[in-house]
């Protein structure tokens, strides 16, 4: 049995959404700004007719809804097409986020089981009569928390001349709890991002986008949901190309290494551990014998999200949806043969380990950094020991830090990149700007390029650009470029920047994108790949 993480709420929460402290970054505010003198705009979909927004500022379709609420009897169940052409449909406002025990910045209303919905932003002007590509954006969080709407991507499709789709999909308990006898049980947030596809499909045309071509990208949780419908059989056909950012299906946390106390995980769970997680959690709250399920929707939401933190992680493969461990999957050159672009942040665990520090300030220190070591990489901590001496760094954190996300983030993403490789072009990248926006908010240890800080340079966070000086407009412009021409061809390109170069088996060095350049840089000997690989 797989044990929970029960435990470490604290420091998880403080990581959980990454983007809560997006308003006091930007010194205002989470309402993002206004959209002035909007004029309304009408689109036929499958879901009805949206009534959407245009102005100077952008265009936008918001909450539209693209699958059934999933309350009451259908709480825990398969996602449901909506089917209703004949509807009206506010797209002014997005809707509500999906339940989860942290706040989420943007302009939507509170959090509820009717969360099933997405907003699709479109250039401000399209004046071509070509299909545009689409990008289908499915965030992070952990699993647990995060929405669509905190994502603005007007800046995206404006230069990018792409349209976007940002979705909610089910999170912690009610996206992956799994009990014996329950259909989709563990994969309810992966089955909703799956028929986000589907919808998108059946409209893009509509927005003036291209059913033929499109993109799925995400982030952390976002990202290795993607990964794992790149070897789902329920998603063949609906994605062409996919994008992941800061999540690999080869990630691996060895024991304490995401925190003290965590036993070692991926970001994918068995069906029998998803079982024993869901029924400790469903006899917690009282919901055990052969009426769990019963029992359990009929449980208020705010009961069920004290047990929500145990869900992270917890995307289940062994089911229908997704049959095999999808890092097994990779290597046995099961997934689909399609282009991919995967990358990371030079610094992504600093995130984690300062937001540890934060909660427990002697959890990293020169006295328990080789039991951490020891801990975590066992015989092989002599070695690990040898090749990252305290003394090479400015503390105990950033020393934890620097082995953790070489062995646990960037070294696993090279290996995943070289490993799709054989199926499929693919392109790997590192976000690696030492001045990236604090958005985690974390002061014990400077951040750098840490998980999430890439995030800014392609979304505006809450409504807000939190872009400081001309290099990271530089950086957000190249990276969008670079996205967007993928989405566009399958070859990613940065006008008047650096060559891109097809990942190969024995790829070492990748296109980075820094604080002073964008340029290629030799990552293998950076994150000492050659020792963990």
């Amino acid at each position: 049995m797989r044990p929970t993480l029960r435990n470490l709420n604290a420091p998880r929460r403080l990581l959980a959404g990454v983007i809560l402290a997006v308003a006091t970054i930007a010194g205002c505010s989470t309402a993002p700004e206004q959209h002035t003198n909007p004029t309304a705009i009408d689109v036929a979909t499958t879901s009805g007719h949206v009534h959407g927004i245009t102005s100077e500022r952008g265009r936008q379709f918001l909450g539209i809804p693209y699958a059934h609420p999933p309350t009451g009897e259908q709480r825990w169940t398969l996602p449901r097409a909506v089917a209703t052409p004949d509807a009206v449909v506010d797209g002014t406002h997005a809707g509500s986020p999906c339940p989860q025990s942290l706040p989420v910045p943007g302009d939507h209303p509170a959090p509820s089981e009717d969360c099933l919905t997405l907003n699709v932003t479109t250039p401000r002007q399209n004046n071509s009569d070509t299909r545009l590509p689409v990008m289908v954006w499915w965030h992070g969080g952990g699993y647990t928390s995060g929405a669509g709407s905190a994502y603005d991507a007007q800046r995206l499709a404006d230069r990018g001349h792409v349209v976007v789709v940002t979705i909610n999909y089910r999170l912690g308990v009610f996206g992956y709890l799994g009990l014996p006898g329950m259909t989709g049980g563990g994969d309810f947030g992966l089955a909703d991002e799956i028929q986000s596809l589907h919808w998108v499909k059946a409209n893009a045309s509509a927005f003036g986008g291209d059913p033929g071509n499109v993109t799925v990208f995400g982030e952390s949780a976002g990202a290795m949901s993607a990964c794992a419908a790149l070897t789902s059989p329920a998603s063949k056909g609906l994605l062409d190309k996919a994008i992941l950012a800061s999540g690999s299906c080869m990630l691996h946390w060895p024991d304490g290494a995401l925190y003290p106390g965590v036993p070692a995980h991926t970001p994918y769970t068995s069906v029998a551990d998803n079982h024993a997680t869901s029924t400790a959690a469903a006899e917690g709250l009282g919901c055990g014998g052969t009426e769990m399920i019963d029992c359990l929707r009929k449980a208020p939401v705010d009961r069920l999200l004290t047990v929500d933190d145990q869900f992270s992680d917890q995307l289940t493969y062994g089911t229908d949806l997704l049959p095999t461990d999808p890092a097994d999957a990779l290597r046995q050159g099961a997934q689909q043969s399609i282009p991919v672009i995967t990358g990371g942040n030079h610094d992504e665990q600093r995130s984690f380990v300062g937001g540890l520090l934060a909660v427990q300030p002697d959890a990293v220190t020169a006295l328990t950094y080789p039991q951490l070591v020891t801990t975590a990489f066992g015989p092989r901590a002599p070695e690990v020991l040898s090749r990252y001496p305290l003394r090479d760094f400015p503390s105990p954190g950033i020393a934890w830090s620097t082995v953790t996300t070489d062995a646990v983030w960037s070294c696993p993403t090279l290996d995943g990149a070289r490993v799709m490789s054989r199926r499929a072009p693919t392109y790997v990248y590192e976000f690696a700007d030492a001045n990236a926006p604090n958005v985690n908010q974390i002061t014990t240890i400077p951040q750098g390029a840490a998980h999430a800080t890439d995030t800014p340079y392609y979304f505006d966070l809450g409504g807000h650009d939190l872009l400081s000086s001309p290099r990271q407009q530089q950086i957000a412009d190249q990276l969008i470029d670079y996205w967007t021409t993928f989405a566009r061809t399958g070859t990613p390109d940065i006008p008047n920047g650096p060559q891109v170069t097809r990942t190969a088996e024995n790829t070492t060095r990748v296109l980075q994108f820094g604080t002073s350049a964008t340029r290629d840089v030799d990552y293998s000997t950076d994150h000492q790949c050659d020792f963990w690989l």
